[in-house]
């Protein structure tokens, strides 16, 4: 783990450039981010109105996600491209949904900024028995996996929850997203659990947003994070076959709706798309 002073370096030199880990807070309401990540945000805005709404989409699909896998057995979870501890953290949702408090929360992010705030906001709320932030790269998946083994955290001889929320959108294809997803499913113990989502251009309103969709990609080539949008076809592979908890691969929002679900009546409209899948026991 960093020192804090170091932590605390690391977000002071990040401030003259938009974080993508932090204009992601700004969308959904979080208070960890600066003028310049609110002013690439509001540009994205201008564009796509509702793209604060699909933000939200996001981080709500993961809480709701965390409460299954709780309920469904499994207390351990690998967050990876956690980005910003922020409203509706894994380790404060799955405590929440199990009293016992014995959940283990592993946070990956290979952003230093986005782990310099892990860090320091982690300092206040998480018990570091159960609960870490490291630094690694999803694209990086043996580095990845060591630390997990390394982190004391997590016992990967048993189930684990591994998350992969609103970051595949950030991979293209020709970074080899089947062959990362091959390697981590791999190593997961039978009864695993796969909770992955990102951004969908798939059955656009009408032409207006299928440009608008287009025009966020090209604003996002200008940053460190530029992205690509998949059809639900496309993104049902990275799944691996492993058989999809109900209802399925869906629109977000259709997800174990709650009450606070935005969309939750026209979940399509929400352009994210998300499920949660099992390893199969041997």
């Amino acid at each position: 783990m960093i020192e804090r002073d170091e932590a605390l370096r690391a977000v002071e030199g990040s401030l003259d450039r938009p974080s993508a880990a932090r204009i992601y807070d700004y969308f959904i309401g979080g208070s960890t981010n600066w003028a310049i990540d609110r002013a690439f945000a509001e540009k994205v805005r201008a564009r796509l109105p509702l793209m604060g709404d699909y933000c939200l989409t996001s981080r709500q699909f993961l809480g709701r996600a965390v409460r299954q896998c709780v309920r469904a057995g499994v207390h351990q979870f690998v967050d990876i491209g956690s980005g910003l501890p922020t409203a509706g953290n894994v380790h404060e949702v799955a405590d929440q949904e199990r009293p016992q408090q014995d959940v283990h929360v592993l946070y990956i992010d290979n952003e230093p900024i986005a782990l310099a705030h892990s860090q320091i906001l982690l300092d206040d709320t998480a018990d570091p028995e159960r609960h870490e932030a490291i630094a690694a790269d999803l694209l990086q998946p043996e580095e990845l996996w060591d630390r997990v083994m390394d982190s004391g955290v997590i016992d990967v001889r048993r189930p684990i929850a591994l998350i992969v929320n609103a970051v595949l959108h950030f991979i293209k294809d020709d970074q080899d997203p089947d062959g990362l997803l091959e390697y981590y499913r791999h190593r997961l113990a039978p009864g695993s659990l796969l909770v992955l989502s990102q951004m969908t251009n798939e059955n656009p309103v009408d032409d207006d947003e299928r440009q608008a969709l287009a025009d966020l990609l090209e604003y996002y080539e200008s940053t460190t994070n530029p992205g690509v949008l998949r059809t639900m076809a496309e993104f049902e592979r990275f799944f691996g076959g492993w058989p999809l908890l109900k209802p399925g691969l869906v629109y977000a929002p259709a997800w174990h709706p709650d009450k606070a679900t935005v969309f939750a009546k026209a979940p399509s409209e929400s352009r994210v798309i998300g499920g949660v899948a099992r390893k199969p026991s041997l």
